[in-house]
C-alpha cells in the first residue's frame, strides 16, 4: 500500500485572478482560507487553510500536485525509495512549507512532467468553514478530491504511480481514437476509500495548463443544483451538463476554470472496500448526463463538413 494517503492540495497559477474569485467563492462556494500573499487567492473546504491556491501570473498552469502522507517517517520512506529508483527530488524550504501550511515536504517531476509535493503535518485553522450553498465539501480521509493529468510518456508514467508509488489501479476505459494511434486508455487510480485520487490520460504532447481537471465533491445535491444555476447566470463555460459517472457513480457537471481546464462539482461519489473491489473497463463514462460541449461541437463540425 502507498505511504500516500490522499491528494491534500493542488496549486495553481493564473492570469485571471478576478473571474477566479467569482468562479471559487459567487459560483462553487468555497470558503475563503489564508496564506501569506494577499494577491492569492486560498480556496478552503475544510479546516486545512488552503486546498486549492490560485496564484496571480502571466501564465494558467499547475505548479503543484501536493500528496499527503501519515508522518516524517512514512515522508522519509518514500523519499529514500524515489531517491533509490533514480527520481530526483528536492526538499522543501522552509518559506515553501510555510506557504503550503504544512510541516514538512518535498517537490519532484513526474514522469509526464506534472510537478508534485510530497508532505505531511498540514496546520489546521479550527474556525468555522462558511460556504455560499450550505454544502460542506467531501474531505477527511479521501483527501481534497481527485486530479486528472495528461502525460505524454503515459506507460512510465503508469508505472510510476503503480509500482513505485504504491496507488492501486481503479480502472481504465478506453479512448475514442483512430485505429492507427493504437489502443489507449485513462486509468484511474486510487489511494483511499475515494474510487479514485488520480487518473492519467495519454496526450500526444504536453502543453499548459497541465490539468485536465479537478473534482471536488459535496455532501447533498441541492448544492450541486445551486452552482450549476450560478454558473449559469454568471455565464461561465459549461464543459459538461449534470450527469452520473458510471465508475465512481458522481453525480457532476463540469466548469471550465479561466485558465481553461474543468473543475467537476459533484456529490453521491461511491466507496471502494479494496477487499472485494477488482479492476474493470467502462465502456462509456456516463449512465445518463454528461453531454460533452467537445463531443457536440465535433459533431457539429461533422455535420458541416457532410452537407457542404
Amino acid at each position: 500500500m502507498s505511504e500516500v494517503k490522499g491528494l491534500g492540495y493542488v496549486t495553481i497559477e493564473a492570469t485571471d485572478i478576478d473571474r477566479w474569485r467569482e468562479l471559487a467563492f459567487d459560483v462553487l462556494g468555497f470558503d475563503e482560507g489564508s496564506g501569506p500573499d494577499q494577491e492569492t487567492l486560498y480556496l478552503r473546504m475544510d479546516e486545512r487553510a488552503s486546498r486549492l491556491t490560485v496564484v496571480p501570473s502571466s501564465h494558467d498552469r499547475v505548479t503543484a500536485v501536493g500528496w499527503e502522507v501519515r508522518d516524517q517517517l512514512a515522508l522519509a520512506h518514500l523519499r529514500a525509495r524515489l531517491e533509490e529508483a533514480g527520481y530526483v527530488v528536492e526538499p522543501m524550504s522552509q518559506e515553501a512549507t510555510d506557504a503550503r501550511r504544512v510541516e514538512e515536504g518535498f517537490a519532484m517531476t513526474d514522469p509526464g512532467g506534472t510537478p508534485l509535493e510530497f508532505f505531511h503535518g498540514p496546520v489546521l485553522d479550527h474556525s468555522p468553514v462558511l460556504t455560499k450553498h450550505a454544502q460542506k465539501f467531501v474531505t477527511g480521509d479521501q483527501g481534497l478530491g481527485h486530479v486528472v493529468v495528461p502525460s505524454t510518456n503515459f506507460d512510465e508514467t503508469y508505472r510510476f504511480y503503480t509500482e513505485t508509488l504504491g496507488f492501486l489501479p481503479r480502472g481504465a476505459m478506453r479512448m475514442p481514437v483512430p485505429a492507427e494511434f493504437g489502443v489507449q486508455r485513462i486509468r484511474f487510480l486510487g489511494v483511499n476509500q475515494r474510487h479514485h485520487s488520480l487518473a492519467l490520460m495519454p496526450v500526444p504532447e504536453g502543453k499548459d495548463p497541465g490539468l485536465v481537471h479537478i473534482m471536488v465533491e459535496v455532501d447533498q445535491l441541492d448544492a450541486v443544483g445551486r452552482a450549476l444555476d450560478e454558473v449559469m447566470k454568471r455565464r461561465f463555460p459549461v464543459s459538461s451538463t449534470l450527469g452520473r459517472h458510471t465508475n465512481d457513480k458522481m453525480i457532476s457537471f463540469y466548469v471550465q476554470s479561466p485558465g481553461g481546464w474543468d473543475i467537476e462539482y459533484g456529490t453521491e461519489g461511491s466507496l471502494v472496500d479494496e477487499a472485494f473491489y477488482t479492476s474493470e473497463e467502462i465502456t462509456q463514462d456516463s449512465y445518463w448526463g454528461h453531454d460533452w460541449a467537445w463531443a457536440r461541437e465535433l459533431a457539429e463540425a461533422r455535420d458541416a463538413a457532410d452537407n457542404a
